[in-house]
């Protein structure tokens, strides 16, 4: 028998048999039922793909010969994966570009695609086109309520409660064919799911759709602050898209609290708010609370000769959790909100990317370290490509072509605890066998579906030679350097990588942006710190023999990353979807690095065995 499958209306959620999913009960038996199936399910979920979708133009040359609506969904499976190519994004490109210029043929998908997501372009400095149908709003849905059902047997809210939610969504526009295009969140926030969710979730955000859609993610900031606080007793948990909207949130608060008290002690709002229609509606919610205002004053008193430390419990005292995703590039930030948060907990929010939601997290209470999400069989169809790290031979000569050693792609149900694994997705909205370049670890099973473990970006990736360190690297890397750092009275607030080439021998330039005070023995030693702690095989044997050179830590002014962050919003990026990228060869990004640069220095590490 096929498992049910979710479906989604504006009104209600319900499985393919009509059984209607009224609470967080029935959703959670829904995804235990298809995850104890996942592998049929995995099938069925493909072959709906391919029926939905057979005869468009880009599976013509593999399937075209084939009577695809006449066959059983395990001999479409098989014939799928042995006729159509594995494939990048690159790849779709020309077709989507077709779609962009306003071809309405079956090119990708049966449906006419209307609306097209933007990637933030901060991982591969580019922003790429990726296909979004009403599927993509439902599946987003899915996940926020599965989610939210799982974080609710741990940490129980109050119904009707609010949530303080950094969210953010950029400016639509038509493409030359007429279609809509923006980033995925603001599509979703767009969307008739996006209204229901809060109903289905059973909280309420702070913040109007006028503060979410504003388009200055500054003023946005200042509203959903002013807001979450006018409503501070009724905040049930603090949430963003990123945990870095939230801490950059919070640095905000450090700077404007005392105009956010004066807000709220008139019912004003601050000059600093010009859109019309946001000063509008959040005016339309504040009202003069002079009692507030003072408790609220006396708390940032409070919070400021500490530096803010606890920030989170002092001024929202019912919120139970801090949700947001933690992981990947997003690690580094976790000192920082564990300082605001002082023991409040942190959830890690779920997996996915602009092209597919892949998985949950299902054990809300681990913390973001530890975190594994449970792919959900239903939203795409996965594989997952084996990946082998290089047994790198001692001779310094030896060069890899690529970071890992691939096997053949296989399906979800055969994947192995402890392997690592690049993911590739065929999905409802017209990719198919489209590798992603996330690399993850199989951390364990919720029943049949795989616990995925995110370990990095695989085209992020600092090389000069015959090294290859990977984000994580980078992360650890830098992570021992800036313990150094915290033994004095300074802080690190944001780093990037990247390789220089420019000159011979290339190294590595790691930009750190610092609060507070550090000589100039700290930073010195902050820099030997980090090049000696590169463990790859390759750059220590690079190192040694000197075709790499010393590394070099640039500290950069501060503000500089917001500057990074202001420029990826002017190209279209929303702060919602911001990553710092970690490693980049962005010659914009270098540049505003270089400029905003006030110090440098020098790694001493290998000087002994020269």
């Amino acid at each position: 028998m096929e498992p049910a499958l979710l479906s989604c209306n504006t009104h209600a959620t319900t499985f393919s048999n009509s059984y209607c999913i009224t609470d967080f009960d029935d959703i959670i038996t829904w995804f235990q039922h298809v995850s104890e199936n996942a592998a049929s399910v995995q099938t069925q979920t493909l072959c709906r793909i391919l029926k939905q979708n057979c005869g468009v133009e880009y599976l013509k040359k593999w399937l075209g010969s084939y009577r695809i609506s006449d066959m059983d969904a395990s001999q479409l499976e098989s014939l799928f994966t042995s006729l159509v190519p594995l494939a990048s994004h690159a790849d779709f490109e020309p077709y989507i570009q077709k779609i962009v210029d306003g071809d309405t043929a079956p090119i990708l998908t049966q449906q006419p695609i209307t609306t097209l997501s933007l990637s933030s372009g901060t991982t591969e400095g580019r922003q790429k086109f990726v296909p979004f149908t009403r599927h993509s709003a439902q599946t987003t849905l899915q996940t926020f309520t599965l989610s939210a059902a799982f974080r609710s047997r741990v940490y129980p809210t109050r119904e009707g409660g609010r949530i303080l939610e950094f969210i953010y969504s950029s400016n639509q526009f038509k493409t030359k064919g007429g279609l809509t295009a923006g980033t995925a969140t603001t599509h979703y926030y767009e969307s008739q799911e996006f209204k229901t969710k809060q109903e289905k979730t059973k909280a309420f955000i702070c913040s109007p759709y006028e503060v979410i859609s504003g388009g200055d993610y500054k003023q946005s900031t200042y509203c959903h602050l002013l807001l979450g606080l006018f409503l501070c007793d009724h905040v049930e948990f603090i949430s963003s898209a990123f945990v870095y909207g939230i801490v950059q949130a919070f640095c905000t608060l450090e700077e404007v609290w005392k105009d956010i008290c004066n807000d709220i002690r008139d019912g004003t709002l601050s000059s600093r708010i010009k859109i019309p229609k946001m000063r509008d509606a959040v005016l339309g919610i504040i009202s003069s609370n002079p009692s507030l205002a003072s408790k609220l004053e006396a708390s940032c008193l409070e919070l400021e000769a500490v530096d803010w430390f606890g920030l989170v419990p002092k001024l929202w005292p019912n919120a139970k959790y801090v949700c947001s995703i933690m992981t990947g590039s997003m690690q580094p930030y976790l000192k920082k909100l564990r300082h605001y948060t002082n023991g409040v907990a942190l959830i890690s929010g779920d997996y996915g990317s602009t092209e597919s939601w892949i998985g949950i997290n299902v054990d809300p209470s681990l913390p973001p370290e530890k975190v594994t999400f449970a792919v959900v069989p239903t939203f795409s169809y996965f594989e997952f490509i084996p990946l082998y790290r290089h047994k790198r031979k001692q001779d310094s000569s030896f060069v890899a072509d690529h970071d890992f050693v691939e096997g053949e792609p296989i399906p979800l149900s055969q994947v192995k605890v402890g392997q690592e694994y690049e993911v590739v997705l065929t999905t409802f909205t017209g990719l198919y066998r489209c590798r992603l370049g996330d690399v993850v670890e199989v951390g364990g099973f919720h029943n049949g579906t795989p616990k995925l473990n995110f370990i990095c970006r695989r085209k992020l990736i600092l090389t000069v030679n015959i090294d290859k360190n990977t984000e994580k690297d980078l992360q650890l890397v830098v992570e021992k350097g800036s313990q150094i750092l915290n033994k004095g009275k300074a802080e690190l607030v944001d780093f990037t990588s990247y390789a220089d080439i420019s000159n011979e021998p290339g190294c590595y330039v790691i930009f750190w942006e610092v609060k507070g005070e550090a000589e100039d023995k700290v930073l010195e030693a902050c820099c030997r710190e980090m090049d000696a702690a590169f463990v790859d095989h390759g750059y220590v044997v690079a190192r040694k023999t000197s075709s790499i050179g010393p590394l070099k830590l640039c500290i950069v002014e501060r503000g500089t990353f917001k500057k990074i962050l202001d420029y990826f919003v002017e190209i279209g990026a929303a702060l919602g979807q911001f990553k710092t990228p970690r490693c980049t060869n962005n010659p914009v990004l270098v540049k505003i690095l270089s400029a905003c640069t006030i110090k440098t220095f020098r790694s001493t590490a290998y000087s002994s065995t020269h």
